[in-house]
């Protein structure tokens, strides 16, 4: 029996649709789908496939340790590693040899920077030898424009994170203290989104670089590159 075949079977005997071990796990139906298809590829990499094993067996009540072993020996040498797919979903860049720049190129980029400079001497005389006006200054001319700024504050009873995507996408995992996946899946370049906790939350990021965080309404340094595999905790005291 494939692994595929064997989720299958443990949802339909614990009675469960697609729909509900979905909402009982946090994992997207359609990646529920692709993983009883055998199809581990979306999974985000080996350690997020393993996670969502064990998350399944433990919302089914079943030993996850079968799960794995079959993952292992049916996917381990087929899966693809995180950063092939963030190659493949352009969040990372494959590396390669430089590029050559012909010396047609470089002749070029001479030629113009001598007439900007040539042209830039021109402009400058001929505005030299025009009359400089006065400037008038007028007194108390002061700015008026203040800028608000909006920030959620904690009140020290729970745990709370803002996340946004202002460089790039990036795969997104967020779980609590007590394990339970918040959210499993991609944010959207432009996107916010916030979590809370009472206690703790923990993020795995796959494109550290693309990502700005508030943590109980404080802005956070970066917690990683472009690129980067990062995972950070944040607590009350945060």
């Amino acid at each position: 029996m494939s692994l595929g075949s064997m989720i299958t079977k443990a949802r339909k005997d614990a009675g469960f649709s697609i729909d509900d071990l979905s909402d009982a796990t946090n994992i997207r139906g359609a990646l529920l789908r692709e993983m009883e298809a055998d199809q581990f590829t979306n999974c985000g990499g080996e350690t997020y496939a393993r996670g969502h094993l064990r998350n399944i067996a433990k919302k089914l009540n079943i030993d996850p340790q079968p799960l794995l072993d079959t993952y292992e020996s049916e996917q381990g040498q087929s899966v693809r590693s995180i950063q092939d797919l963030w190659v493949e979903n352009s969040l990372m860049e494959e590396p390669g040899e430089p590029r050559k720049v012909s010396w047609k190129v470089l002749a070029g980029i001479s030629i113009a920077s001598l007439l900007v400079v040539g042209l830039a001497q021109v402009i400058f005389s001929s505005s030299s030898d025009s009359p400089i006006p006065t400037p008038i200054t007028t007194p108390n001319a002061t700015s008026s424009t203040t800028e608000e700024q909006s920030e959620i504050v904690s009140d020290g009873t729970k745990v709370e994170i803002v996340i946004t995507a202002s460089r790039a996408r990036s795969y997104l995992l967020i779980s609590d203290e007590s394990g339970q996946v918040l959210f499993d899946g991609q944010i959207s370049l432009g996107e916010e989104k916030i979590y809370s906790s009472t206690s703790k939350l923990t993020l795995k990021v796959g494109n550290a670089g693309a990502l700005d965080l508030k943590v109980n309404g404080k802005a956070v340094p970066p917690i990683g590159t472009p690129g980067q595999v990062v995972t950070v905790t944040y607590g009350l005291d945060s």
